[in-house]
């Protein structure tokens, strides 16, 4: 996608004749199902080489003599600062877009990297940036087309991509020669045809996953509520509708009991105060939460079951009845049926269901804590002084996530954070503005997270963070932000520190046939943790196990 309008006389945008043959194309890709800005760049920027998606307040700006001098000390030198680093960066411009630069190896001896983003992240910063070009400096740069093409994005979506990013780019620099250079024969040459398959069917996955996780986090922001009663419905709504079912139930597991006691339904002709509780081990429902397994019925028959009566309006006879756990803890049980159209629920329905099982057990649980439990038990699950979950919690959540990836193949990584010298700073001035730290310290990682991580406070000044089906890369994008912006947060005596700030040092780890109980990924964590403190504190490590190929590089 060449920049579309030409450039200004004086300030050339693209030089692509000095592209890497073939870049384009996968860049190109990269950028549309990204929907971000891609900018490919040997030097100071602009020119750049290949210029993929731009933000149409960027292009406005860096073609203007007059203006591009403001974009200088952000994209004009985030080539010399992705080059110095080594790794990926991250920035927000004077316009209020967030942006990453990454070093990139598309051709030997030359060192190029890849700006991306150029996206809003705030509405609070696209408000700022739009009266800046309605009354302020930048007032003579508006017309109809400066706001064409503005991107929004998360800080997520940034990861994401630059994780895509490396990928493609290591993909093409492992291209056969015979293909690198075969640009004019290009149609006739197989390796290059698979090549172009390989990154349809990449565009097609990731489309797929990005509608996936899209759905998975419509799931868990709404079913967050302080009212049971609200979060009960919203989580039996929501998986319906993942589910495409017309009729389902919600149950609660009471463990004083041993019975199943309905919490929301849908779809079904009783009201809620006629609804039986169901004893461990009775029925269907029953023997399924005893069991602790799953059941996928295509139809009663395959089961030996009668079809409901009548009166019981069922419209199909498939259903899924899904026991919800917490490691090995019972917490209740999601039945659905009826699916809609006709059809018979399978083993793609069930792996929905998996994918949402744990945020759907956290608000379930919390919903039954919030119900029935006192406050001190509340208070048993979590640190008063920082809110965050504490140790004993975010055990059992490892013992269930580690089991969840050795049965099903699914990512899990770990992290370890220490407060670099957080002994000088309560020495120094106290343990009452010690623990004002420790609360700013774990607004820093309650900000930074996603709904499925469990962020906890392991003692002292160590947090740990646990992140479900996150691979060790990822994590390590993840720790850099989190270490950024500790980094960056005006503590109260954080100038006294050491390093002039308060900063952390992260251990990463992650599961893997090394590291496949909890207690061989917490201990890694903390090794890799203690390499960080001893390599110069303020940085990320991640656990390298013997035998294991490269993980992310070292961040600090």
């Amino acid at each position: 996608m060449p920049d579309p309008a030409g450039p200004a006389p004086n300030i050339i945008q693209e030089q692509p004749e000095r592209a890497p043959s073939g870049w384009r194309e996968t860049q190109d890709s990269l950028a549309a199902s990204s929907g971000l800005s891609l900018l490919l760049v040997d030097g100071i920027q602009p020119p750049s080489l290949v210029i993929s998606n731009n933000n149409s307040i960027c292009q406005a700006l860096q073609r203007s003599p007059e203006h591009v001098a403001l974009c200088d000390p952000y994209c004009g030198e985030a080539h010399r600062r992705a080059m110095g680093a080594g790794t990926i960066t991250h920035y927000r411009c004077h316009a209020g877009l967030h942006c990453f630069a990454m070093p990139v190896e598309l051709a030997e001896g030359r060192p190029l990297a890849v700006i991306g983003g150029r996206a809003f992240v705030t509405s609070a910063d696209y408000r700022a940036t739009a009266e800046r070009f309605r009354a302020g400096d930048l007032q003579e740069l508006l017309s109809t087309d400066l706001f064409s093409n503005v991107i929004f994005a998360s800080d997520q979506d940034l990861d994401h991509a630059a994780l895509h990013l490396g990928e493609a780019a290591q993909a093409y620099g492992q291209r056969p020669a015979a293909e690198a250079g075969a640009t004019d024969i290009a149609h006739v040459n197989p390796a290059r045809d698979e090549l172009h398959q390989e990154l349809s069917r990449l565009r097609g996955e990731l489309e797929r996953r990005s509608r996936f996780a899209e759905s998975v986090h419509n799931f868990t922001r709404q079913i967050d509520s302080v009212e049971p009663q609200k979060t009960y419905a919203s989580i039996l709504a929501q998986s319906t509708r993942l589910l495409r079912a017309e009729r389902g139930s919600l149950w609660a597991f009471d463990e004083s009991t041993n019975e199943l006691e309905v919490k929301a339904a849908i779809g079904i002709p009783d009201e809620l105060s006629d609804v039986a509780p169901i004893r461990l081990g009775e029925g269907i429902s029953g023997a399924v939460m005893s069991k602790g397994e799953p059941l996928v019925v295509r139809s009663l028959d395959e089961i030996g079951k009668a079809p409901a009566a009548s009166q019981r309006r069922y419209k199909t006879s498939s259903f899924i009845s899904f026991p919800i756990k917490l490691g090995d803890r019972r917490i209740g049980l999601l039945n659905v049926s009826d699916k809609a159209g006709g059809g018979a629920y399978d083993a793609i329905d069930l792996s929905l269901i998996e994918s949402i099982a744990p945020q759907m057990a956290l608000a379930l649980d919390r919903a039954e804590w919030q119900e029935k439990a006192t406050e001190f038990q509340l208070m048993s699950i979590t640190d008063p002084l920082t809110g965050l979950l504490n140790r004993r919690y975010l055990q059992e959540r490892l013992n269930e996530e580690v089991s969840r990836s050795k049965r099903y193949g699914y990512p899990m990584s770990f992290m370890m954070i220490d407060i670099d010298d957080f002994k000088h700073y309560n020495d120094r001035n106290g343990h009452q503005e010690g623990d004002h730290a420790l609360q700013l310290t774990a607004n820093c990682l309650k900000s930074s997270l996603r709904l499925a991580d469990v962020a906890s406070r392991y003692g002292g000044e160590e947090f740990c963070i646990l992140l479900p089906q996150t691979t060790l890369d990822e994590a390590a994008v993840i720790a850099d932000r989190i270490r950024q912006l500790i980094h960056s947060t005006p503590y109260p005596h954080g100038k006294g520190q050491p390093l002039g700030a308060v900063t952390v040092s992260i251990g990463l780890s992650s599961y893997s046939k090394f590291l496949d109980t909890p207690e061989t990924v917490i201990r890694a964590a903390d090794r890799a943790l203690y390499h960080a403190k001893s390599q110069g504190k303020n940085r990320i490590v991640g656990y390298q196990a013997p035998g294991e190929k490269s993980g992310p590089a070292n961040k600090g």
